[in-house]
């Protein structure tokens, strides 16, 4: 499975740098002084466990939500850039079903394409290799409600891809579907990995944390560490990010 030929790397890359940012929903201070750093080009774990602030960060991310304070910072191939400038190249998963259920999955690529007005030419080209990657050729007259789970995060990230992102947002895109789809849909993102897209998986799978080049943990709107996932199991002692998680709610229950 390759993407090499999907479409041409995008020059230099994008990287977002979070410091202290806080927000409060309701009486949920969902953010609570979050600071990271979003490194261009690369896949990058949020991981935490439900309601440990990813969702938010990334409507935060993405303009969707406004911080009550602390500063986001976007830079393009090294330069200051703004989220207008940056946005007409920015994808978004979101967790809750976001597709259209009657429509089918060429429907589905019809419809982005003329929401996105990419020329037919180039449409074809993208089609044809997105519906070979994704084994769904066989599939195109399908409903989007009557695909699997793990079908339908396809199709999702296939919209997505239309028109070639530069960065993407994926707010837990293998919650709920089986093990086979999750591998598969990794391999799917792997195959991104030449192409300078910064993307930023949340998942409150642990496993996945070592399938990204960086992870960033997160709990109750804090970061726990960031880094490179082995580099960090080795720092804490442990084999695995659960491991790291109940060593830190451990220690928390025994301190004073």
């Amino acid at each position: 499975m390759t993407t090499e030929n999907l479409h041409a790397a995008p020059a230099g890359g994008v990287g977002i740098t979070v410091r202290e940012l806080r927000k409060r929903l309701g009486v949920n201070q969902a953010l609570d002084g979050l600071s990271l750093e979003f490194n261009a080009g690369i896949m990058h774990g949020l991981i935490g466990p439900e309601g440990a602030g990813k969702t938010t960060l990334l409507r935060t991310l993405l303009g969707l939500l406004r911080a009550d304070s602390g500063e986001l910072r976007y830079t393009d191939s090294g330069a200051q850039a703004t989220l207008a400038q940056l946005r007409p190249g920015i994808a978004y998963l979101p967790q809750q079903q976001s597709l259209y259920p009657d429509l089918s999955i060429a429907e589905h690529l019809e419809f982005f394409r003329d929401l996105y007005g990419i020329p037919a030419e180039l449409f074809a080209r993208r089609r044809s290799e997105l519906l070979s990657i994704t084994r769904l050729e066989k599939f195109q007259d399908r409903p989007a409600g009557k695909l699997s789970g793990g079908m339908y995060k396809k199709l999702g990230l296939m919209c997505a891809l239309l028109r070639s992102p530069r960065v993407m947002l994926l707010d837990e895109p293998t919650n709920g579907v089986d093990p086979i789809s999750r591998r598969e849909f990794w391999e799917l993102l792997h195959g991104l990995a030449d192409q300078r897209i910064l993307i930023i998986v949340a998942t409150a799978y642990m496993d996945e944390a070592e399938r990204c080049a960086e992870v960033h943990l997160i709990e109750s709107g804090r970061r726990v560490a960031e880094g490179e996932p082995l580099a960090l199991l080795r720092e804490a002692g442990v084999q695995a990010f659960d491991e790291l998680f109940l060593k830190r709610a451990e220690a928390h229950e025994g301190s004073p």
